[in-house]
This record gives structure tokens, sequence and C-alpha cells, in this order.
């Protein structure tokens, strides 16, 4: 997946190790991973997204407008009530990942870094006569996270999206370093990354290939909605989900403590009992060390994998988690 970086200037904070990968753009950590990630569990601090895209869509017909082409039901989404969606292909593949909230006269959505002006290119196309403005505000807004059960306040007027997770609140960039004065301390991605794999949570462009389904990762649950009309790539949703039968499924792994290397997006996972040349059942999508529960992942494997067999990623033994149901 193509990503532009947008480099936060919160990175000039003491301590702050510049993240890599898709989070490039944003600390990584400010050199405690473990001190980071129960602070987030504790509900304190704040977490830097400002690499993250924004897209604004505003205009009268803009609900209805998106309801046509997302994969949610947003026709009478209430104002501040977040939500998830998906863009789909013809074929049912996920294209993007958007975090929704209206704040009644226009719809905020965050999206995965860089892919935000392959997703206004798309929604461009698909204006036609509808009363609808589309606009990329990646450079006038950054992304904050603010863990449950944070206290500290968004000032009246900026977007928010309140979440089972967290708060995230859309904050001018100029005005990104003095709310971080007012949210300190700083927590890095890979705190925040760990939690996410913690709960089972996907990701655009790590826990997806060119031929993932919204079936194979839980997205079912909370960026689909069944009932909706149609949407490009929803016959695939209907047959698949009727059938139950989708070729991969999303398991959580619980890695050996013992191993020192991570193994990293794209690892090949095995059945153990096959060894290191057995034929390859899936890949690791995203890992972490979590301050609890140890080394841990997500992995994409073949749906009929045994959810009791013990698995390996290129030496690494790995127990599975049920995410989705065989």
């Amino acid at each position: 997946m193509k990503r532009h970086s947008t480099t936060s200037p919160l990175l000039s904070l003491p301590g702050a190790v510049a993240a890599e990968g898709p989070d490039e753009g944003v600390a990584g950590h400010y050199g405690d991973l473990f001190r980071e990630q129960r602070a987030l569990a504790d509900g304190t601090g704040f977490v830097d997204l400002s690499h993250r895209g924004i897209v604004t869509v505003s205009g009268e017909d803009r609900l209805p407008w998106l309801h046509l082409l997302l994969t949610q039901h947003v026709s009478a989404l209430p104002p501040g009530q977040a939500t998830e969606a998906l863009v789909l292909s013809a074929h049912g593949h996920i294209e993007h990942a958007l975090y929704l909230v209206d704040d009644s006269t226009t719809t905020w959505i965050h999206v995965e870094p860089g892919t935000q002006e392959a997703l206004v290119a798309y929604l461009e196309s698909m204006k036609f006569f509808y009363r609808v403005e589309v606009a990329d505000a990646t450079e006038r807004y950054g992304l904050v996270h603010l863990p449950a059960g944070s206290i500290t306040p968004a000032p009246a007027g900026w977007p928010v999206r309140e979440t089972p997770y967290g708060r995230e609140v859309f904050v001018p960039r100029d005005e990104l370093e003095s709310y971080a004065k007012e949210a300190a301390p700083p927590i890095g991605s890979l705190a925040l990354e760990a939690l996410r794999i913690e709960a089972h949570r996907p990701r655009l462009g790590l826990e997806t290939d060119h031929r993932t389904i919204p079936h194979e990762l839980g997205w079912l649950a909370t960026a689909v909605h069944l009932d909706k009309g149609c949407y490009r790539g929803q016959e695939t949703v209907a047959r698949v989900h009727n059938l139950g039968k989708p070729p991969r499924r999303l398991v959580f792994l619980h890695l050996d403590g013992s191993e020192v290397r991570l193994p990293g997006h794209g690892t090949a996972v095995r059945l153990a009992e096959d060894g290191p040349e057995g034929r390859q059942i899936g890949f690791i999508t995203s890992s972490a060390r979590h301050w609890e529960l140890g080394p841990i992942a997500l992995a994409l494997v073949k749906r009929n994998t045994a959810p009791e067999a013990l698995l390996d990623a290129e030496g690494t033994p790995a127990s599975q988690e049920i995410v989705v149901a065989p």
C-alpha cells in the first residue's frame, strides 16, 4: 500500500524515538514501552496520530451519498456517533477502512497514512449530481488519541470520535503542540499498537492484503451492515456470509516469550508438527511485546486450520486464540 508520511512537530518532544513502517512520521516510543502501555491502560496520556490521513465530506447530501458507497449504514448517522466503514472493490476485497464521525454539518474521516489521496479520488469520481464537497484535510488537521478514561477535554468545536477504546480528537495542526502539553504525558504509537493487537482489532495494510474480504478479519461486526442496501462488493459480502466459509480467518497468537526476535509482518506461519519445511498456512500480520501478556501477534491462517493446533512462525512457537470462528 502506497504511503506518504506526515512528520509531526511532536517528534521534537524529549525522548521521542521516531516510529518506522506504517507509523513513520510520529513517535514510536519515548523510552519505556511497557510504562507507556500501562499509562494507556490506566487512562492517562495521549498518542500522536497526526500522520494519519484526514478527509472531510460536507454538503446536505453527504450522509445519504456516503451510505450508497460504504459498507456501513450511515444515512441517518446521529451527530457525534462514531462508526467504522469499508470501501470494497467490485469483488468484495477491502480497499479502504474509514473511521467516521459527523458533527451535523461535516463528516470527519480518518484513514491509514497515505491512503487519503486515493480515497478522495474515488469519492470525487462518485459525486455525480449529489450536493457534496470532499476535501483532503490532512495538512490542516492532525489526529490525537486519548485513552478510555482520560479526563483531558477537547476544546469546543473540535471534532471528536468517542469509541470504546478511547477518544480521537481532530486537532488543528497549528495547535498540536499546545494541546500536547495539556494532554501529557506523550505515549508512542507502539504502545497503542500493542493494545490494538490485544483487542484483536484489524488494521488496513497490516491485517489486509489485495484479496482480503471483511469476513476474514471480524470486520462484519463493526464496519459492515448486513441489512442495508446495495454497495460495491455487496454480493460477495452476502454470499460468503450466507455460506459461512471465508477462505482465511484472523487469529490471535501467544508467542513463545523465550524468543528474542518478534516475527514481523509477513512472517510465514506453519503447523508446528510439520516442522520448518512444512506447508505455509498463513502469515503474521502484526506483532508486539505486551506489558502483561508478553509477545503477542495477529495472523491470517487458512480457515480450516484446527484452533487447537500449535503453530510456528519461523521458529517461534505460537498458540492460537480464536478471533474469527473457523
